[in-house]
């Protein structure tokens, strides 16, 4: 087999585990990584290099690997847009945290946030209690959303803006 077809199923590969493995183990990982966080994806980028490359060490055999990393997540991308089943695997949904005042507990303690993130989310959006809170969301992306009961709405905190063509908004 060619080395640099090699390359890339086994870049392909280890993409695919890593959406699995960030699938199993929740999208909490991905925000606002702590100095563990960080770590463990240093780790993690160190110790599947060599399943990608295997001792292809070169300049090319890293440039194939990176291709084909950017590669396939543009077309997974795609796919995940235009098939619904596959965004749904992959994808978890928002999920409510607090609606009302009232914290959602079961939600809370099954996602694993504690009362700090919690809080902290509160905290950067200008909201002091609880119940001040109209709607708390775990987002997508990790991110906790939060909506204030207070008639003076602003926007505190946004972490990335995506935009869509008109063609992507009437699919």
């Amino acid at each position: 087999m060619n080395a640099y077809l090699d390359i890339t199923l086994r870049s392909v590969a280890v993409y695919f585990f890593m959406i699995i493995a960030l699938r199993i183990f929740g999208k909490k990982e991905l925000s606002q990584l702590n100095t563990a966080d960080v770590i463990l994806i240093l780790l993690i980028s160190n110790s599947v290099q060599n399943a990608m490359v295997g001792a292809n060490t070169s300049l090319y055999g890293g440039i194939i690997a990176a291709f084909s990393l950017f590669l396939i997540n543009y077309i997974f991308k795609k796919v995940m847009l235009k098939s619904k089943f596959i965004k749904e695997l992959v994808q978890d949904k928002p999920e409510v945290l607090i609606h009302n005042g009232k914290i959602e507990f079961k939600t809370i303690a099954r996602l694993g946030i504690t009362a700090e993130e919690l809080e902290e989310a509160m905290r950067e959006h200008g909201i002091e209690y609880y119940k001040d809170v109209k709607l708390a969301m775990f987002e997508i992306d990790g991110n906790i959303s939060i909506i204030s009961g207070n008639e003076n709405l602003k926007q505190t905190h946004h972490k990335r803006k995506v935009h869509k063509t008109l063609g992507e908004l009437n699919n």
